[in-house]
């Protein structure tokens, strides 16, 4: 995984073509790029990012970013009371109670 200015690329290897290709994983637009070498496809991963960010800047719109830091979930009620009890009991959010206990799954 690549990783530039907070984006991320996924890399894959044409055997074929003898090319790697990528592209950005976390946007809803789609920026891919290529190289022949672990070099060539790391400048080209970050070119495409800079050409992304520039043309947004370009057209006065706020770029994709990565990640909001916001998630939805649906969870079955029983799940949801669950988990909301156990939080509070600890005299926490519901929010800080998921994010702590997500983190601890690194």
């Amino acid at each position: 995984m690549l990783r530039y200015k907070g984006y991320h690329g996924n890399v894959a290897f044409d055997e074929e073509a003898g090319l790697f290709h990528g592209e950005v994983v976390d946007l809803r637009d789609v920026i891919t790029f290529q190289g022949k070498s672990v070099d060539e496809l790391q400048q080209a991963f970050h070119d495409s990012v800079d050409d992304y960010l520039d043309f947004c800047q370009q057209r006065g719109e706020d770029p994709d970013k990565p990640f909001t830091g916001r998630l939805m979930l649906r969870l079955p009620t029983e799940v949801h009371r669950s988990v909301y009890v156990r939080a509070k009991r600890e005299g926490k959010s519901l929010n800080e109670y998921i994010t702590e206990k997500l983190s601890q799954t690194n």
